[in-house]
């Protein structure tokens, strides 16, 4: 997988970077005035012609030590997943769970069920085969054998519309872009809903097709096309794709040899169908009997509740959202708060309450648009100066330190600690001392978060970058956090960047972080 772009910033600029002494000492230099050095951070020539908005302030005084543009209407990318958080904390609480729900619909007896047996999704985001296996279980041991009817997928918690406005039509196979549904299925801990995992291996001889397996096995899936295995040290070129409308998932491409298995995850169609169709195989592997297969409906209101999973408290399930930038799950929040709080699972009822907690709150700083949840669509607009009004605002709330810690932090190593900031800042002033979110897409970069000096100030910031186009800014953006983060400016040193892991690779080159 490519690794994340780097580019080196323009001579003039480099004398900014000397916090990133790596080796030796570095010649001193005389203190400037913050401001002069992040305006001419700002003169790179990758950001001619763009927008950028900056703003930095005392986390706790609101004193603006920089600002550049910070009104301006910038698309925020993953950064709006702060707002998201955060309102999700205010109104639902740190320890919301949602509940999937087994029912059986007619009378029981002698092991048979005359009716259907409904999967009633809560909106899990976290939802795992192995939670399915578990359900089906209980469901076994409360003595049914047979079921004369079907399984349901019953996903009426949430409304029927699958995308949010505006997503791109060609991302709809890809697994940052889901179907939402309040019935869903997750392969692992990423908590990456609607999706299914690919393992290709490739195989000894070269020509041949590589090897596919699908997680969970039992997915309504096709597999068209091949990976071809490729002669050891040639390019790894696979791709899948998934046809619109479908579920026939579409390999190609050159596997190497030496390559080792690869993995792919694709989002498909119609969550709720998949994850009935793997709950139904699991209801088989425990000695039950579905007469009728698999089909959509609703649990009819004196439907018996036969055995129930409850989901992680939100809390816990911040730390996949924030710190792998997770999409399905903030537009699952959105739903959810619209359920909770004005008993209807959309996108309209849920950001309608977003937007109640941030004017009850005193954050409707500026004019803005928020279209979904993750920032995904390119018809949001923040400012800066909202979201560090939002920063400002969250550390006077009793959720904060739930929140703040499920932040990334810059540089460090551990995948649910660095997040999307693990292989950033590392051996700079910086590193450990910036909690934020990221935000990119295509002529989009940002952070916004926290920087704690070694002087024991707090800074709250927001860093908005719109319509470059060439390599990405981030070298900007992580060397306006160096001097941030330090006394003064120093001579210049260049920091070699760490190979990035295979996660962040993609989610970088998926350009969705």
């Amino acid at each position: 997988m490519p690794s994340i772009p780097v580019r080196r910033l323009a001579a003039p600029l480099a004398a900014v970077l000397v916090a990133l002494v790596l080796t030796g000492s570095a010649p001193a230099a005389a203190p400037a005035p913050l401001g002069a050095d992040l305006d001419q951070l700002l003169t790179d020539p990758g950001l001619a012609g763009a927008e950028t908005s900056v703003l930095v302030t005392d986390a706790a005084t609101g004193e603006v030590l920089y600002q550049h543009d910070p009104g301006a209407l910038m698309m925020p990318a993953s950064t709006l997943k702060t707002v998201t958080s955060a309102a999700a904390l205010d109104l639902l609480g740190p320890d919301h769970r949602f509940t999937t729900q087994v029912l059986a619909t007619g009378p029981r007896g002698a092991g048979r069920l005359d009716g259907d047996l409904v999967l009633r999704g809560g909106g899990d985001p976290s939802l795992l085969p192995t939670d399915l296996d578990a359900l089906a279980d209980r469901v076994a041991a409360a003595g049914v054998t047979e079921v004369s009817g079907s399984v349901l997928a019953d996903a009426s918690r949430y409304d029927d519309v699958p995308l949010g406005a505006a997503w791109a039509w060609d991302d709809q196979a890809a697994y940052y872009s889901p179907q939402i549904s309040a019935l869903t299925l997750t392969t692992d801990s990423d908590d990456d809903v609607g999706s299914v995992r690919l393992t290709l291996t490739p195989d000894a001889s070269p020509g041949r097709p590589a090897a596919v397996r699908i997680t969970p096995p039992e997915a309504p899936v096709r597999i068209a096309g091949q990976a071809t295995t490729g002669a050891a040290g040639s390019a790894d070129t696979v791709a899948v794709d998934r046809r619109p409308g479908g579920n026939d998932l579409v390999l190609s491409g050159n596997l190497p040899t030496d390559a080792g298995p690869t993995e792919e995850w694709v989002a498909v169609d119609d969550p709720a169908r998949e994850a009935a169709t793997v709950f139904s195989a699991a209801l088989a592997r425990h000695g039950v009997t579905v007469r009728g297969g698999v089909r959509a409906g609703r649990a009819p209101a004196d439907a018996a509740v036969l055995a129930a999973h409850d989901s992680a408290p939100l809390g816990a399930l911040l730390v996949p959202f924030l710190k792998l930038s997770n999409n399905g799950i903030a537009e699952h929040l959105v739903k959810e708060i619209g359920v909770v709080k004005a008993g209807s699972g959309s996108w309209a009822a849920g950001l309608d309450q977003v937007r109640g907690f941030l004017r009850r709150n005193a954050l409707e700083t500026t004019a803005a648009r928020q279209v979904d949840g993750s920032g995904l669509s390119r018809q949001n607009l923040m400012t800066g100066q909202r979201l560090v009004a939002l920063l400002r605002f969250a550390r006077t709330q009793p959720w904060f330190s739930t929140w703040y810690d499920a932040l990334p932090v810059a540089g460090d190593p551990r995948r649910l600690v660095g997040g999307t900031l693990t292989n950033r800042l590392r051996g700079t002033a910086a590193e450990g001392r910036v909690h934020a979110k990221t935000g990119s897409m295509t002529g989009v970069d940002a952070l916004a978060g926290y920087l704690d000096r070694a002087d024991g100030r707090t800074l709250a910031f927001s860093v908005l970058i719109n319509n470059f186009t060439g390599d990405s800014p981030n070298p900007v953006i992580d060397a306006l956090m160096v001097r941030l983060a330090s006394q003064a400016a120093s001579a210049p040193q260049r920091a070699v960047p760490a190979a990035p892991h295979d996660w962040e690779a993609a989610c970088a080159a998926a350009g969705r972080c």
